[in-house]
């Protein structure tokens, strides 16, 4: 078997995607390379890794295994680059930080770029995942750190806390629901509502619980940020969901109300996830002190 980091970082991309289209994507080859390579593994194991439909792919018994290997590898490699670089004079090295939609909009942006400009021989890339995923990720050796919704924690992460953030209804001024102290997310299932782009985390976490009610969310219109939704919720395009620390700012300067969702799943406690803390490589430690220390300010 021979099998390069990039065939074993390929093989991640098109898991975690559930499609190798976009898992060609996530590495950044075309198409034909990547199904090239991916027969080209199937063929040196001599078992099948993919079980290909109309749908995307799902991974074989095989397939998983040497997911859970992969992932295993890349982060050791990962891990061997950050500690043969705090041998340099600077400390060099690539993290990989995965976010829920409310922490990547609303906390992560002013964080990340000071982060950046005190260290400039450190590199990020972030990518927006459902808690869920982004805990199964961190436990798996397959991002250096997470910030997700306390409730997906396990015991398979080291966790520390970093925002209390709910989500909430917002709805403009004028309608009759900004009357009320609260809302049951079953009684707004018939209204338009304003979202966030199709492959946004959050969009598919409310698509899930409105689903659980046999119901499916009506979109007048998908925008790219929180500030957006709660911009044409004003102009009474329709409701909208978003961070609370979104819908207080915004609602200093536009016509709307936000409405805590009573469901336990909107109640939200952010946290930072890591894999083991004493284990990382310096320069993701130095990240997570810099996003423990933003927590207590």
């Amino acid at each position: 078997m021979r099998f390069d980091l990039a065939d074993l970082h390929l093989f991640l991309h098109v898991s975690d995607a559930g499609s190798i289209t976009h898992g060609a994507e996530r590495a950044h080859l075309a198409l034909a390379s990547a199904s090239a390579r991916i027969l080209g593994m199937e063929q040196a194991l001599g078992v099948p890794l993919l079980k290909r439909g109309r749908r995307g792919i799902s991974l074989t018994a095989a397939g998983g295994c040497l997911a859970d290997h992969a992932r295993v590898i890349v982060a050791n490699v990962q891990r061997m680059k950050g500690d043969l670089g705090a041998f340099a004079r600077e400390q060099r090295g690539t993290i990989r930080l995965l976010s829920n939609t409310a922490a990547l909009m609303e906390h992560l942006p002013k964080l990340i770029a000071s982060f950046l400009a005190q260290h400039p021989g450190i590199d990020v890339e972030i990518e927006e995942r459902e808690s869920e995923d982004i805990v199964a990720a961190i436990a798996s050796g397959g991002a250096d750190i997470g910030l997700a919704s306390t409730v997906a924690l396990s015991e398979a992460v080291d966790s520390f806390p970093f925002r209390a953030d709910s989500l909430v209804l917002v709805v403009p001024r004028s309608d009759a629901l900004s009357e009320r102290r609260h809302v049951r997310f079953q009684d707004v299932l018939d209204r338009d509502f304003v979202g966030l782009a199709r492959t946004s985390a959050l969009q598919r976490h409310l698509n899930r619980h409105a689903a659980s009610h046999g119901a499916r969310l009506n979109f007048r219109i998908r925008v790219n940020s929180f500030d957006d939704v709660c911009r044409m919720v004003a102009e009474k395009v329709g409701l909208g969901i978003v961070s609370e620390t979104s819908a207080r700012r915004c609602r200093r300067s536009m016509a709307i109300r936000a409405l805590p969702i009573s469901e336990t799943w909107a109640k939200r406690q952010l946290a930072i996830c890591v894999r083991r803390y004493r284990r990382l490589p310096m320069p993701v430690q130095r990240l997570v002190e810099h996003l423990r220390e933003s927590s207590a300010e």
